[in-house]
């Protein structure tokens, strides 16, 4: 399988060209063009009670989509995230990567999704009260609204909320005020995310939530 990530920072989207036998499990929904005799077969995201609880609690959908080339040759496959913004690719071998409820896009069969407790904490700070974590050997695409940026922590690291995209599973998420009590919510900052640990975290330079309170007065 060959895959390019097309498109602006902005619009990307994904370009796969699966070779005989390939198969490539997507989100549902994310599909936006594919070459006639690809098989698609809608699955539940890792089975029906391990689905119910990432759709529900992981902020993922219910169902995920298999597309796989039974033909002898290479067929094309084009994918593409709910929200506008970058999308990423990272290989794993044997390792883990946590993501934000919705930023996952597609893996190759070799990953598995599961669902991890993120506390409290993370719920209040908008991260979502259960984790996505990816494992497993395989590709993995993943997106975000707006640019990501990448940061290695060595201790501490605050990040505003909802702006947490990626990180490894050891990292520790804390929610706090961003300052006092007046300076947090006068001056518009509110709760932030305080990382610790020592890791790679993946953070988006927009965030719908910031979006929507821009936009709803306007409407």
């Amino acid at each position: 399988m060959r895959a390019t990530i097309k498109g602006s920072q902005s619009f990307a989207y994904i370009e796969a060209d699966l070779s005989p036998g390939d198969v490539l499990i997507a989100e549902a929904d994310a599909m936006t063009s594919m070459a006639a005799d690809l098989d698609l077969t809608a699955k539940f995201n890792g089975g029906f009670l391990s689905g119910i609880a990432k759709k529900f609690l992981g902020g993922e959908s219910l169902f995920i989509n298999e597309f796989r080339n039974n033909t002898n040759e290479i067929r094309r496959l084009t994918l593409v995230q709910k929200t506008p913004g970058e999308i990423r690719q990272m290989e794993l071998d044997g390792g883990s990567i946590c993501l934000q409820p919705g930023a996952y896009v597609a893996s190759t069969p070799g990953l598995t999704l599961g669902l991890r407790y993120a506390g409290i904490s993370s719920f209040i700070g908008r991260e979502g009260l259960f984790k996505l974590i990816v494992s497993g050997t395989g590709t993995l695409w993943f997106g975000a609204y707006g640019a990501m940026v990448d940061k290695d922590v060595r201790g501490e690291y605050i990040v505003d909320s909802s702006h947490l995209v990626a990180y490894d599973p050891q990292i520790q998420l804390k929610t706090q005020l961003a300052g006092g009590l007046f300076a947090s919510f006068l001056g518009g900052e509110g709760l932030v995310t305080r990382i610790e640990g020592e890791g790679r975290i993946v953070m988006q330079t927009r965030s719908m939530s910031g979006f929507a309170s821009w936009l709803n007065p306007k409407i």
